[in-house]
């Protein structure tokens, strides 16, 4: 890695071509996520593409339709591939483009690469087939699958220094974004809940689908007889929205173009909860999605450091830095 004349990092060609391999990956796959990172200076948003592209191949393993003994044997591999990016045993110009940007992004960044083995962790469980009792055991598997994510993104991202913020304060910055994490894959859990019941995969806790009679699964276009579905959904949006107001407490501790990244990210997925909630039928009917200009709304105000300092102000704290 070089460096240009000003003392930042500069990206080598066979790197600044596994980066954009990484982001075109990231623009097909998940326009949620690309529409937040490109918020972001160029170092970091080639970071967040790095990280999403090796998640998602993790991803696809789980949701193929491989059999599942090939599927651990598939993601056995990945872990072993994992460990040769965090030995620092990738060049440049190794074949495989998402192995090469995630090193590089690892060596620019503290990023806690340990989270993709808890992402690896929860995608076995889905392979497994692993249904929850309670929340608290649903709890372990989204840290895995999305806490994890979150941990890892605050590896790019980073804190700063602000008036009012503790040194404490500081170091709950994982916490924060764990907790967001969990929040964005309840409300991923909640919009796709029919998409999962027609794969033979069930999310919600046992004891919340029994206190309101949806045990049974939701392969149809309406609720079970006799189910109280708009309960359900409101239980858990109530739950969900707890988990983003504690989750929001990491706006303030970013500088302000990551925390308007979070902020768009995030705010897409609260705007996609309260919606549901409005109707709480729209998820057995189809997948619930935002327009492009509440989109892009979220997004402007995000960027503006709306949420940021709406959160500092609960808290009676400053704002982000810049």
């Amino acid at each position: 890695m070089s460096r240009t004349v000003d003392g930042s990092p500069h990206a080598s060609a066979p790197v600044l071509a596994a980066y954009r391999y990484c982001e075109a990956v990231t623009g097909h796959q998940a326009r949620n996520f690309a529409y937040g990172i490109r918020l972001l200076p160029t170092e970091k948003r080639h970071a967040m593409s790095a990280l999403y592209a090796f998640s998602r191949r993790i991803d696809d393993i789980g949701d193929g339709a491989l059999d599942a003994e090939t599927k651990r044997a598939r993601l056995a591999s990945t872990r072993t591939l994992l460990g040769r990016i965090q030995s620092g045993g990738i060049d440049e110009d190794d074949t495989d483009p998402v192995a090469v940007a995630l090193a590089h992004a690892a060596h620019r960044f503290p990023i806690p690469l340990g989270g993709l083995e808890e992402l690896i962790d929860g995608v076995l469980m889905d392979v497994a087939g692993r249904t929850y009792e309670t929340w608290d055991d649903l709890k372990v598997y989204c840290r895995c699958v999305a806490g994890a994510i979150g941990r890892l993104s605050l590896g790019v991202f980073g804190t700063v220094p602000a008036a009012g913020h503790s040194e404490d304060e500081l170091g709950r910055a994982p916490e924060y974004a764990d907790t967001l994490g969990l929040a964005l894959q309840l409300t991923n859990i909640l919009r796709d809940v029919r998409e999962d019941a027609a794969a033979g995969r069930t999310y919600l806790p046992a004891e919340d689908l029994a206190k309101f009679g949806c045990s049974a699964a939701f392969r149809r276009s309406t609720a079970p007889p006799d189910a109280d579905f708009s309960g359900l959904v409101h239980f858990e949006v109530r739950r969900a929205r707890a988990l983003f107001d504690e989750g929001f407490r990491l706006l303030p501790l970013l500088d302000r173009r990551s925390g308007a990244c979070v902020a768009a990210m995030a705010g897409i997925y609260r705007r996609l909860l309260d919606r549901i909630a409005r109707d709480p039928a729209a998820v057995l009917r189809g997948r619930v999605s935002l327009p492009a200009h509440e989109k892009a709304y979220v997004a402007v105000r995000g960027l503006a450091g709306l949420d940021a300092r709406t959160v500092a102000r609960r808290r009676g704290t400053g704002g982000t830095h810049r």
